[in-house]
């Protein structure tokens, strides 16, 4: 591609996402949420340093082409408070577009947290903010500003997740799913519900108590009727 053949687009940027839904989601875990469904969740990708507590926040979309970080930095001048930025390096897993400086201007706008398919550097100084961002690790060799193309606000792929502008993205210390944000409200119920569940929160004091936790769960019955 030639230095004149420039490409970038800016599609809308996404409503913000309801603060109540945004601290009830927060108040349960991806963990939890990984009881009820395989999907949305990111694989491949880890936390480059200790996430201190969750997040949630609205996608903020960034797609760019392998070296070519141009559409990262513009992005970050049109990041909102409660936005996640998700970075789609469009397969090249050993370059960073996402160090140090970058996560301190991000967590200056308000941003909560970063997911990028591509890797991470200044580790140390990423750690020392805690910012929350999940990569495929860290190195020293960066991107540049060639300004070639870039997508901001378009559908992307991160760790195996299509990810659309606006779909909430909700991390912690185990990892990070994507929900569709037309799914959001219909999930959270569901997660409070299990969150809640007497059977669930007794567990341990049943089991101390005497009685065999296949038994509570079911498991034993499972396991009983399909012995061989």
């Amino acid at each position: 591609m030639t230095r004149g053949a420039r490409f970038f687009r800016t599609g809308a940027m996404a409503p913000r996402l309801d603060e109540q839904l945004v601290d009830r989601l927060r108040a349960s875990s991806t963990a939890t949420l990984g009881h009820l469904t395989d999907l949305g969740f990111v694989r491949g990708l880890t936390a480059i340093a200790p996430i201190r507590s969750s997040f949630v926040g609205s996608a903020l979309t960034v797609r760019i082409p392998h070296a070519d970080s141009t559409a990262v930095h513009h992005a970050l001048g049109l990041a909102q408070p409660g936005d996640v930025l998700v970075i789609d390096q469009s397969g090249d897993d050993a370059r960073s577009s996402f160090g140090g400086t970058l996560a301190g201007i991000a967590a200056d706008a308000g941003v909560v947290a970063a997911i990028s398919n591509g890797r991470t550097n200044d580790i140390d100084e990423i750690a020392e903010l805690g910012f929350p961002l999940f990569s495929r690790g860290a190195t020293p060799l960066t991107t540049r500003l060639h300004g070639f193309e870039g997508r901001i606000n378009d559908p992307v792929s991160v760790g195996g997740v299509a990810v659309l502008p606006g779909d909430v993205v909700f991390g912690d210390a185990d990892g990070v799913c994507v929900i569709p944000r037309t799914d959001a409200q219909r999930i959270l119920q569901t997660l409070e519900e299990l969150d809640a569940d007497p059977v669930i929160l007794g567990l341990r004091d049943a089991v101390r108590a005497g009685t065999p936790l296949g038994s509570i769960t079911g498991a034993s019955a499972l396991y009983k009727a399909n012995h061989g």
